[in-house]
C-alpha cells in the first residue's frame, strides 16, 4: 500500500491537530524508512519477479524486523516514546505510535501471505488484495481521499503556501501512485529503495512546509 498510507496521516490531523502532518507521515511511513536501510545492510532480503501480482513484483523472502506485526507495535512505541521526549504530548505521542503500527494492518490487507507475526515465527500472513488491481485501486483510493478530505475540513490554509502547496501535494501523490500502479517493475532492489528514501525524504520535507502554513479548524 502506498497511498492508503497517507490518508491515514491526514486523517491523523483531526485527533492531534497540533501535530505537523510531516511526523504523521513519518510515522506512517516509517516501517517502510526502517525496511530499505535494512535491505542495503543485507538484514532483510527481497527480489522483484515481474507478474508476481498483479499489482506488486516484490516478493518479500525476509522482512521480519521491520514488517512483522510484534516489531511493528514496537517500533510504534518507540516512535511514541521519542516524540513525548520532544514533544511532551502524550496523546499525540500514543496516536503516532498508533500510526506506525496501522502501517503493519494496510500492509497485511494487500500483501500476499509474507508477513510473519513475529521475528523466528514460521507462520506468514496476507490477504492478498495486491492481486487485484481493480480492488487495490478502490481501497487504497477510499482511505487516501477519505484522509485528504478530513484533513481539508480540519485544517484551513493560512496562505497561498498553505492552499496550493497541499493541493500540488496531494495531486503529486496520486500521479506517483497511478504511475507505481501501471508502470514496469524497478530495474533493480538496490535502485528502488535508493529512490524509496529519496522520495520519502522530499515528500517530508513537502508536507512540513505546506502544513506550516495551515492552521487548525475551531
Amino acid at each position: 500500500m502506498f497511498v492508503g498510507h497517507f490518508g491515514v496521516a491526514f486523517a491523523a490531523k483531526r485527533i492531534s491537530p497540533q501535530t505537523n502532518v510531516a511526523v504523521a507521515i513519518l510515522a506512517t511511513e516509517f516501517i517502510d524508512v526502517l525496511w530499505p536501510i535494512a535491505i542495503l545492510l543485507g538484514i532483510e532480503k527481497v527480489r522483484i519477479v515481474p507478474g508476481l501480482m498483479a499489482v506488486s513484483p516484490f516478493d518479500f523472502i525476509s522482512y521480519p524486523w521491520t514488517h512483522s506485526l510484534l516489531m511493528s507495535i514496537i517500533w510504534g512505541i518507540v516512535f511514541g516514546a521519542v516524540y513525548y521526549a520532544i514533544r511532551r504530548d502524550g496523546r499525540a505521542a500514543v496516536v503516532m505510535g498508533a500510526i506506525v503500527v496501522s502501517h503493519w494492518v494496510l500492509d497485511f490487507l494487500t500483501h500476499r501471505a509474507d508477513m510473519q507475526l513475529a521475528p523466528g515465527l514460521a507462520g506468514k500472513y496476507g490477504l492478498g488484495l495486491w492481486n487485484s488491481r481493480v480492488g487495490t485501486y478502490v481501497v487504497e483510493l477510499i482511505i487516501f481521499f477519505g484522509g485528504l478530505a478530513i484533513y481539508a475540513r480540519t485544517t484551513r490554509a493560512k496562505d497561498a503556501v498553505g492552499r496550493w502547496g497541499f493541493i500540488s501535494y496531494a495531486a503529486l501523490l496520486f500521479v506517483l501512485y497511478v504511475a507505481n500502479m501501471q508502470g514496469p517493475p524497478p530495474p533493480g532492489v538496490t535502485t528502488a529503495v535508493i529512490l524509496m528514501l529519496a522520495s520519502t525524504a522530499i515528500l517530508l520535507w513537502w508536507a512540513w512546509w505546506f502544513d506550516g502554513h495551515r492552521e487548525p479548524v475551531g
